[in-house]
């Protein structure tokens, strides 16, 4: 049953995807959500309608948390509980018309099972979990992923959310120093698959739910750490400050931060 439904879901986000880079040359709407940095367009609410529908009919039962609001009312993860990002990076969407991905995530009675990230502009679909492996799937080819090299921060090219580090949250200005360098891409999605494939060594930022369950997934799936900044387990139905790194560069960040 799981294979049929990440079958199903793998064709479908090469559907949303598809309509998406359609709509970058298009006219669409942009709206404030919560200030001029937190934007929501038609595109979002579009995409986040079709997800949502499609996946109660290719998993019948199913609840859905996703970010525009058009899903369910869910306070636990008993069943299938499926958690959507219809538009990652809705600000480098409407300004660069470059990095943005789409994002969903699938728990089974708690246990993460199905993680998928679409890079919309490449076509390279992320998706998989602990029990399957992950892998990067492109309309002609696919390839499973290895766990990447366990690299310490030294030897690591980080990412830290711009508005964390510039607030001087958790001594990340001493991560990124003590890092081979930083990097701020503006997607919490792309910037986890460079996580997941070792283009990063580390990704900080503060997430919500749709913002996280994929990446989460994955990186169990891929033996990666997914913590609080703090070290705690991450509560995929809260939003939290989120290490996701290296075991190694998480356990060095995790001693300089604070």
């Amino acid at each position: 049953m799981i294979d049929q439904i990440d079958q199903q879901v793998i064709h479908l986000l090469f559907e949303v995807r598809k309509k998406t880079v359609s709509d970058v040359g298009a006219a669409f709407q942009v709206a404030e959500k919560t200030s001029y940095k937190d934007l929501v367009t038609t595109v979002d609410k579009r995409n986040e309608q079709w997800l949502d529908r499609r996946l109660k009919e290719i998993d019948p039962g199913c609840r859905i948390i996703s970010e525009e609001g058009f899903g369910d009312q869910v306070a636990d993860l008993s069943g299938h509980v499926w958690i959507v990002d219809p538009l990652d990076g809705t600000m480098n969407f409407v300004i660069q018309q470059h990095r943005y991905a789409i994002m969903l995530g699938l728990f089974i009675d708690g246990q993460p099972t199905a993680g998928y990230i679409m890079d919309v502009d490449t076509a390279t679909l992320y998706h998989g979990g602990p029990q399957s492996g992950v892998f990067l799937q492109t309309p002609t080819a696919i390839t499973r992923l290895q766990p990447p090299a366990n690299k310490g921060l030294h030897d690591s090219l980080v990412s830290v959310n711009s508005m964390m580090i510039l607030k001087g949250q958790h001594n990340l200005r001493q991560v990124a120093l003590t890092a081979r360098g930083l990097r701020m891409y503006g997607s919490a999605g792309l910037e986890i698959t460079d996580v997941l494939t070792g283009r990063l060594g580390a990704y900080i930022s503060w997430l919500k739910p749709w913002d996280a369950a994929a990446g989460q997934i994955m990186a169990a799936a891929l033996n990666l750490t997914f913590v609080k900044i703090d070290g705690t387990p991450a509560d995929v139905l809260s939003s939290n400050s989120v290490l996701i790194a290296t075991n190694n560069a998480a356990r060095e960040i995790l001693q300089l931060v604070k």
